[in-house]
Formats: C-alpha cells, sequence, structure tokens
C-alpha cells in the first residue's frame, strides 16, 4: 500500500505497551499491521499501522531528547494536545465496533450539519481519536 506523489501526514503515537496498543488499534479500529519493528528484546520500536490509504506510526514511550517533548494523556490530567482524525465509510459500524472493543466514547455517534457522521472516543491509554464519514477531499 503506497501513496504516490505529493505531501504526506501521518500522526506518531507514543504508548507505554505498543503490543497491546497495536492489537486494540487493529481490533477497534480495523487497522491492519503495515511494519512493527522490534529491537533484540522483542520491545516495539517503531510502527506503522495502515488503514485505507492512511497510516499512522507508534512507538513506546520512551525518556529520550524527542521522548521528552511528548505527555501521554494519563500525565496532564486525561488530555490531549491533538486528536487523530480517521474517515471511514460506515461510520456507524467502526463506532459499534470500537464500542465493543472497549472504546470510551467521549463525543456519541452523531449525524453532522456539515455532512457525514462522526464519534470520538479515547483508547486504552487515553489517546483521543476522531472518527467519522466526512471526507474533506471528496466534493
Amino acid at each position: 500500500m503506497k501513496q504516490s506523489g505529493g505531501s504526506t501526514i501521518i500522526p506518531c503515537l507514543r504508548y507505554r505497551d505498543p503490543h497491546a496498543a497495536i492489537d486494540w488499534l487493529c481490533q477497534a479500529f480495523g487497522f491492519e499491521r503495515h511494519a512493527v519493528y522490534e529491537n533484540d528484546a522483542g520491545e516495539v520500536e517503531h510502527a506503522q499501522l495502515a488503514y485505507g490509504h492512511g497510516m499512522i506510526m507508534l512507538g513506546a514511550v520512551r525518556d529520550n531528547e524527542f521522548g521528552r517533548h511528548i505527555a501521554q494523556p494519563d500525565e496532564i490530567g486525561g488530555r490531549e494536545t491533538q486528536c487523530a482524525c480517521v474517515t471511514v465509510t460506515d461510520c456507524k459500524a467502526h463506532y459499534e465496533r470500537a464500542k465493543a472493543a472497549g472504546a470510551l466514547i467521549v463525543d456519541d455517534y452523531a449525524e453532522k450539519d456539515y455532512g457525514g457522521a462522526g464519534y470520538s472516543c479515547h483508547d486504552p491509554e487515553g489517546h483521543l481519536w476522531y472518527i467519522g464519514s466526512y471526507d474533506p477531499w471528496q466534493p
């Protein structure tokens, strides 16, 4: 699954238990493992999960120069400074799948005035996600 040309923006998240996060994101949201790179100790160094033509990258929480710039939601009162947005074709089915997998729903599924439908939720480590059927690339 390779994008050709143009710019690509790929959200990157950090998890304390990246193996569990990968499993949950695949089960709850329908991501597919594109690549998972582990070190000799079996720890996730870097992972790429794909959904349609989109992708996220993730890795373990690390106490290094880059890692010290990132706070986990539970370190800042369960809040986020950003949110990954995933566009899906069947938002209602996606919502039901995420709820069944234990997603903590923040904003229930709703039809939007601007078109499409959406909901938001937290994953098991508290990261905020917005899932919706509105595709800004489509007229």
